[in-house]
């Protein structure tokens, strides 16, 4: 469990950033006082987990993931709302970032490789 909960981490952050975004867009250029205390909340959170989950997870990897899903989840949302069109396509392109983010969780850490060509 120890292991996986810096990915639990980077998991809610990406999930967080969806939500600030998403409260960006409706606070109208922070003209909207709940949306805007919404992003300045959420971001403060998301930016705060992802800085914890880069104790333990590759920069590079942690922030790929972390605007992957985050983006992924924020059209995705966007366009279950209708704010934007719907489109097979760019469903098929969401899938894709995502699996590229599972595919980057799937490599073996960045450590663990060191470890092995330093033992060789």
């Amino acid at each position: 469990m120890k292991r996986s909960l810096p990915w639990l981490v980077l998991l809610a952050s990406a999930v967080l950033e969806a939500v600030w975004a998403t409260a960006l867009g409706l606070s109208a250029g922070f003209s909207k006082p709940l949306p805007t205390v919404v992003f300045a909340v959420t971001a403060a959170l998301s930016m705060l987990g992802l800085g914890m989950a880069i104790r333990s997870i590759p920069l590079g990897t942690a922030y790929a993931i972390w605007v992957g899903i985050g983006a992924s989840l924020t059209v995705g949302w966007a366009m279950a709302n209708g704010v934007e069109p719907f489109s097979v396509l760019k469903l098929l392109f969401i899938a894709g970032i995502v699996g590229c983010a599972a595919g980057l969780k799937a490599l073996p850490a960045g450590k663990d490789r060191a470890a092995a060509r330093s033992s060789d």
